[in-house]
């Protein structure tokens, strides 16, 4: 085992959260969405999502049952029992529990449902405003409002019932909807399979249930955001979570943890996705500006972090941040993020580790050419295989009563002992440990390697 120097080692423990852990979910600054409309998801990306995240998948001729499926499907809604009664459609039918809840939310408004029924342009519309929140804004809209919006795009609004109608305007002027889907538009018009999964992707935004993101690596702000975003975070606090692991760190269960708050989390797909851990705020930038300069234009959301590691009494002052524990040493907490990153495509989120290996990597004491304050042992790690990645284990802890939770990062072998030791702690402590894939710089440092 290579041993490094203790000022390396503290840096590489505050940083990098140590031999068996991190944490997830965050701090106390809200991210901003994307604005830049040639960035702007699509109907391929929102298929994709859908897929991905709720296993929603509407192709071909679509049917009014199966819209609504999907939209209590995306949006977790579930009939609370209270009675509901539809006249063509009984209790014991599969649609019905999901046309009740979206009944009970005003999304549908009975007595029928006509499940069967080929799903039209005006009936989808209507029930998207609805799913998406925007009904009362919608019948706010004076005659000419509506047909100001209308006459726009062609559509007679005396073919419309006036609800309807208000529905199709305020989707327009909200984004809901493309107005160059409603070309050729009449109250029968079929909705395509394009349309429907706008409208989904569309309620999913509104509801602040798509990606969370604060730019791509091409914005010409995304400096500007990015500093934002590292100047509102600050040192995150969960008490009840800290105490099982404080006394995890003086036990010498862990030699470190990292708390991050859910709220920040992109919600990204996995597939495409990559999270890459660091302190130092230039380093972030440069590495921003050294993506985009590979070619690599990827979403970017800032996770503020906070890891936590023991401060030897023998390296002297502590800094401010720090709990004293019972033998003199300290528990020290440091400020850092997780920047996350989606790719467009497979291929680019492989290409990801070349550009780092080659550009933000240290192996050597003197070395040049690599961007501010790169790392031995560089933190990047997906959640789905990657070729050239190693297995680790994440022994998630969470708390059911906060945003926060802890992410104690082990090597596969260790994580039953580190399960049990913290179950030992506080047996009704929730822990998930699940398996990721991280860099193999990273994981030699599990092992105590130098590079």
């Amino acid at each position: 085992m290579t041993r490094l120097p203790a000022s390396y080692t503290k840096l590489l423990v505050a940083l990098l959260l140590s031999f068996t852990v991190l944490f997830t979910p965050s701090a106390t600054f809200a991210a901003e969405s994307v604005t830049t409309t040639s960035h702007a998801d699509g109907v391929a990306q929102y298929e994709q999502f859908l897929q991905e995240k709720f296993d929603v998948s509407l192709k071909g001729t679509i049917t009014k049952g199966e819209f609504i499926q999907a939209v209590a499907d995306i949006l977790n809604l579930k009939h609370s029992e209270q009675e509901v009664s539809f006249t063509d459609l009984k209790m014991d039918h599969p649609l019905f529990s999901s046309a009740a809840a979206l009944y009970e939310n005003g999304i549908i408004l009975g007595p029928t449902v006509k499940e069967e029924q080929t799903l039209t342009q005006s009936v989808a519309i209507s029930i998207a405003v609805r799913a998406a929140d925007m009904k009362e804004l919608a019948y706010t809209y004076p005659t000419e409002k509506v047909n100001k919006v209308l006459d726009h795009l062609n559509i007679p609004s005396n073919q419309l019932d006036k609800k309807v109608a208000q529905e199709i305007a305020v989707a327009v002027d909200t984004n809901l909807v493309s107005a160059s889907y409603l070309k050729n538009f009449k109250s029968s018009s079929i909705a395509d399979d394009k349309l429907v999964n706008e409208l989904l992707g569309k309620i999913l935004i509104s509801k602040g249930l798509y990606k969370n993101y604060i730019g791509y690596t091409s914005d010409s702000d995304i400096n500007i955001k990015l500093r934002n975003a590292y100047l509102t975070s600050d040192i995150i606090k969960a008490p009840k979570l800290q105490s099982l692991v404080n006394t995890a760190l003086e036990q010498k269960l862990i030699t470190g943890y990292s708390l991050k708050d859910d709220r920040f989390d992109p919600n990204f797909i996995d597939s495409l996705s990559l999270t890459y851990g660091h302190s130092d705020f230039k380093h972030a930038v440069q590495l921003i500006g050294l993506l985009h300069s590979e070619g690599l234009d990827v979403k970017v959301q800032f996770e503020p972090k906070t890891s936590a590691f023991v401060h030897l009494s023998e390296w002297g002052d502590p800094g401010p941040n720090v709990v004293k524990i019972s033998n003199g040493n300290y528990i020290a907490y440091a400020k850092e993020y997780d920047l996350e990153f989606e790719f467009s495509t497979v291929q680019e989120k492989v290409a990801f580790q070349d550009v780092i290996l080659k550009f933000a990597k240290k192996n050597t004491a003197d070395q040049t050419g690599l961007i501010a304050s790169s790392w031995w042992q560089p933190l990047y790690y997906s959640s789905t295989p990657l070729k050239d990645y190693e297995i680790i284990t994440n022994n998630l802890i969470t708390d059911k009563d906060s945003h926060y939770s802890v992410n104690p990062f082990s090597l596969n072998e260790d994580s039953a002992k580190v399960v049990k030791g913290l179950k030992a702690i506080d047996p009704d402590a929730i822990i998930t440990p699940f398996q990721f894939w991280v860099d193999k710089p990273f994981f030699n440092y599990l092992h105590g390697e130098a590079l």
